[in-house]
């Protein structure tokens, strides 16, 4: 079957220069800067949910008001920040970008109808990835608007849901699975057209913790650009959650990659979970196998006893030149703990740093 072509091939050619003049970098954790506003549930609602259901939504035979059921606790619910209070996300990826990121991600780590299930607000899936992906292409503009010579990309991000098709959620009953493989790639088209819809320039299947909910995203993707005749580049990106250096699922960072790699993502890497020391070895491990281009964006180390992170940012970027130093990166970026301030040290870090050169096929089998 013939590729399809690039739906914004500008933007994909300018990518793919990027990637092989220089390090690229991407923003570090939106959570992390939401945490900051320390926003109550009433701020996370806005006007629109703010009995919490969605006002606007009509459902047939029922009257939205007091007492009616539909009301959830919206705490925590931070992709619908995307629609109750904009400014603040717009703001914190022109932070990002203003630290020196190319590439920012959409606050849609959460928006697939499965995950917006635990909210009550999982009609809200397309219209808050396109929203999302808006938001990060009105900051990208207006940077590189002030920056034209560098080029500034929108990562529509696709999260690992709050679901896992390989595993059982209950000890008694191995063989019970949540969800399906067919639920998982229906949830993912719907979130992957709207990041389109909304102008994201690359999706990025992230944290993923089990391989089978990657590959219905990957499916559902394919689904998406062939509705369209077009496509945009793929970013993959696994979580390794523990010491025993396997995912969720079990598989290590050689078998995730083999697992995905049909899909021919413009690049493969790790994020989340561990901090830049304990993600090395299993990025060396990628960098060495993968035949494409390999991201690493950790966690600002591992979570203090209150649930924080307390690597600096110097501490960080100086682990992470390492990284590129020694041939392992072609983007990298921060995950949970990471601020504007963990970007730009980074940014500095690799400045002039040479980025890591794809093996051929024959060196990486």
């Amino acid at each position: 079957m013939q590729t399809l072509p690039w739906l914004h091939p500008e933007r994909a050619e300018a990518l793919q220069r990027g990637l092989r003049e220089r390090i690229l970098v991407i923003d570090g954790a939106m959570g992390t800067m939401i945490q900051q506003h320390g926003f109550e549930e009433a701020d996370f609602r806005g006007e629109r949910f703010a009995e919490g259901f969605d006002r606007e939504r009509v459902i047939e035979a029922h009257a939205h008001g007091p007492g009616c059921g539909c009301a959830r606790d919206q705490r925590g619910n931070n992709d619908l920040l995307s629609l109750s209070r904009p400014q603040v996300i717009q703001d914190i990826h022109a932070g990002y970008l203003a630290a020196g990121a190319d590439l920012v991600e959409t606050n849609t780590f959460n928006s697939t109808a499965t995950s917006l299930g635990d909210y009550g607000l999982q009609h809200l899936a397309r219209e808050l990835n396109e929203a999302g992906a808006r938001l990060a292409r009105a900051a990208c503009d207006a940077a590189e608007a002030e920056t034209p010579s560098q080029p500034r990309f929108v990562i529509g991000v696709l999260g690992p849901t709050s679901r896992t098709a390989s595993l059982s959620p209950d000890v008694n009953r191995p063989g019970f699975r949540a969800i399906s493989f067919d639920e998982l790639r229906i949830a993912y088209r719907e979130a992957a057209e709207g990041l389109i819809n909304g102008g994201a320039d690359v999706l990025m299947v992230e944290t993923v913790f089990d391989t089978l909910n990657a590959k219905a995203a990957l499916f559902a993707i394919d689904e998406a650009f062939e509705a369209r005749g077009a496509r945009l580049p793929v970013m993959v990106s696994g979580t390794i959650t523990d010491a025993s250096g396997r995912t969720l699922s079990g598989q290590t960072a050689e078998a995730f990659w083999y697992s995905v790699r049909h899909a021919q993502p413009v690049s493969i890497g790790l994020n989340c979970a561990l901090g830049a020391k304990e993600l090395r070895p299993h990025v060396d491990t990628l960098s060495r196998i993968a035949d494409t281009h390999v991201s690493a964006h950790p966690n600002a180390g591992l979570p203090n006893a209150f649930g924080g992170y307390d690597e600096t940012p110097e501490d960080m970027a100086g682990m992470l030149r390492e990284f590129a130093q020694s041939g392992l990166l072609n983007l990298v970026g921060g995950c949970c703990g990471t601020t504007p301030a963990h970007i730009a040290a980074i940014v500095e870090a690799v400045r002039g740093l040479a980025p890591r050169e794809i093996p051929r096929l024959s060196d990486a089998a």
